[in-house]
């Protein structure tokens, strides 16, 4: 199959207007982080709950392309939160002895998707977050991908790693380009993983069944993404790697998601089709640090605005129309191979 690079170059650029709602939204979650109770929420923890702590309305507002909303002291202090994390992924029970693993540790995902919101923030991550891209590397399985479910790294038998604990560490790692060494092997083999998947395949593993169930819903796009996966953001990312090091993009890996993509939106403006965040359960921080029993996330006014199925979505938009470029940019060099 291969890509008609034709009518992928005739798609409108369109940029779709912000509606009132979502600019008070913005501004309403701007306010937020600036506020003290946003920073006696990080200091609380970084993290929980979902959706409405200072954690989510940073990501959503860095997806909208507002992170010069975010205040300079609200970043810093997430930063530095993060920094008294456990800087290591416990998987087997000693790793983190006294520790709890869901307040005091963080995911691979979690990080990959926070990292581009500090640096977009003028954080300098690799002086003020050292131990993030060792994590990322250390991680990484004999697949390529990575997994935030723990036990997955205990199966000696098959490789049980992840679409969505993969997508954000690659994005996270593509940040300013990518040098030699580690970073660039690193990238290599995430990409390499998300090609071998084409995308749209859940995983083959036994131990990872369920996101085999999952993977129906990847074509369908969502927003705001979070750490969701979708063929969207599998796209984009892999044009961003083949840009960014100089790679050969295979056609075969991207050109039936492109495709149905041009054949859904060929006007160029791209629809939210799903809620990934809907319905979800989230533990509550508590003072004393008590257990926190499941209870039903809650949300914001600039989640609720820009996640309604079937409204345009200007992020999905210049995000398709941003691949787009990239793709025609690796024709034009030779590097999209057939």
């Amino acid at each position: 199959m291969t890509l008609d690079l034709d009518t992928l170059a005739a798609i409108p650029n369109p940029r779709p207007p912000r509606s009132a709602e979502v600019a008070r939204g913005v501004a309403d979650s701007a306010a937020y982080l600036g506020s003290e109770a946003a920073l006696h929420g990080i200091e609380r923890d970084p993290y929980w709950p979902k959706w409405n702590s200072p954690w989510w309305h940073m990501l959503l507002l860095h997806e909208l392309g507002e992170a010069r909303q975010i205040p300079a002291r609200t970043a810093s202090a997430m930063a530095a939160r993060m920094d008294r994390l456990l800087h290591l992924f416990p998987v087997h029970p000693g790793d983190a002895p006294g520790a709890d693993t869901q307040r005091d540790g963080a995911c691979h995902c979690a990080l990959g998707t926070m990292i581009p919101v500090l640096a977009a923030c003028g954080i300098d991550v690799e002086r003020t977050l050292p131990w993030v891209q060792p994590w990322f590397v250390r991680y990484q399985m004999a697949d390529g991908g990575l997994s935030c479910d723990p036990t997955a790294y205990l199966q000696t038998h098959e490789c049980p790693s992840s679409m969505v604990g993969t997508v954000a560490p690659l994005e996270a790692m593509l940040l300013g380009g990518v040098g030699a060494g580690e970073q660039r092997a690193f990238a290599h083999r995430a990409a390499g993983f998300l090609m071998d998947r084409a995308l749209i395949q859940g995983s083959r593993s036994v131990h990872n069944a369920e996101e085999r169930d999952a993977a129906g819903a990847w074509r369908a796009l969502a927003f705001p993404r979070f750490y969701f996966y979708d063929v969207l953001r599998g796209l984009a990312v892999l044009v961003k790697w083949a840009e960014a090091t100089d790679e050969r993009l295979p056609e075969a890996a991207v050109a039936p998601v492109v495709q149905e993509l041009v054949a859904r939106w060929p006007d160029g403006v791209v629809r939210v089709e799903r809620q990934a965040h809907a319905g979800m359960t989230t533990i509550l921080p508590t003072a004393d640090r008590s257990p926190s029993p499941g209870a039903q996330a809650s949300t914001f006014p600039l989640l609720e605005a820009v996640s309604r199925p079937g409204e345009p979505s200007e992020a999905l938009t210049r995000q398709w129309s941003e691949a787009r470029a990239g793709l025609l940019r690796l024709a034009r060099a030779g590097r999209l191979v057939t």
